[in-house]
C-alpha cells in the first residue's frame, strides 16, 4: 500500500515538473517574441511570470522533501526524487535567462535594430524544444529521446557562431552599433545557457537509466 502511494506521489511530481517546464518553455518563446516585435507588454509579462515559476519551484521542492521524510523511498525512487530537486533548479535558472532577455527588450524598446532577427528566434525555438523534450524524456525514462534532444545543441551552437560573426562585423563597421550588438550577443548567451541546462536534464536521464553519461 505504501508503495502504491509513493508511485502516485511521484506521478504528481512528474506532472508538476512538466507544468513548470511548460511555463519555462512559454517564457522563452514569449521573451524572444517580445524582442522580435518590440512588445513591451509581453516582455513585462515574462518578467512578472518569473515570480510564478519561482513559486512553483518552491512548491515542488517542498513536496519532494516531504516525500523523502514520510515515505522512506527505495534507492531508485530516492535517486529520482533527488534528480527532480536538481531539475527544478535548472528550470528556474532557465526562466531567469528568459526574464533577462525580456528586460533587454525593454531596454531596446525605442531603438531600430541593427539587423533583422532571424537566427536568434531560431535559436530560441530550438532551446524551447530542448526544454520540452528533455523533460518528456525524464518523465518517460526515454534514453533515446534524451540523446536525440542533447544533440540539438549542436545546431544552436552553429547558429550562435553565425550570429556572433555577423555582429562582430557590424560593430567593426559602425561603432554606433556596438552597444546594441553587444546586447544581442548577451541574448544569444542566455539562449545558449538555457540549452546547456536542457542538456543537463538529458544527461541525468541517461545516467539514471544506464549508470553513465555517454551521449553518443
Amino acid at each position: 500500500m505504501a508503495r502504491i502511494h509513493l508511485i502516485s506521489e511521484l506521478e504528481k511530481l512528474h506532472n508538476d515538473l512538466l507544468k513548470m517546464g511548460s511555463m519555462v518553455e512559454e517564457a522563452i518563446l514569449d521573451a524572444i517574441k517580445s524582442l522580435k516585435n518590440q512588445d513591451i507588454a509581453l516582455a513585462q509579462k515574462v518578467i512578472d511570470g518569473d515570480k510564478v515559476i519561482n513559486g512553483l519551484e518552491e512548491d515542488i521542492e517542498d513536496k519532494c522533501i516531504k516525500l523523502i521524510a514520510t515515505q522512506q523511498p527505495m534507492a531508485i525512487d530516492l535517486r529520482e526524487i533527488c534528480s527532480i530537486l536538481r531539475l527544478i533548479v535548472d528550470l528556474e535558472r532557465m526562466a531567469d535567462h528568459a526574464s533577462d532577455i525580456a528586460k533587454t527588450t525593454i531596454r531596446l524598446a525605442n531603438e531600430k535594430y541593427v539587423k533583422p532577427l532571424v537566427r536568434i528566434p531560431r535559436m530560441a525555438d530550438l532551446a524551447a524544444e530542448m526544454v520540452k523534450h528533455s523533460l518528456d524524456a525524464f518523465v518517460k525514462k526515454d534514453v533515446d529521446l534524451a540523446k536525440k534532444t542533447w544533440h540539438l545543441d549542436d545546431e544552436i551552437d552553429a547558429l550562435y557562431k553565425d550570429v556572433y560573426s555577423e555582429l562582430i562585423v557590424i560593430m567593426i563597421e559602425d561603432q554606433d552599433k556596438i552597444t546594441q550588438s553587444t546586447y544581442f550577443l548577451f541574448i544569444c548567451k542566455h539562449i545558449e545557457r538555457i540549452a546547456d541546462y536542457a542538456k543537463n536534464v538529458c544527461e541525468k536521464v541517461v545516467y539514471i537509466q544506464t549508470g553513465d553519461y555517454w551521449m553518443a
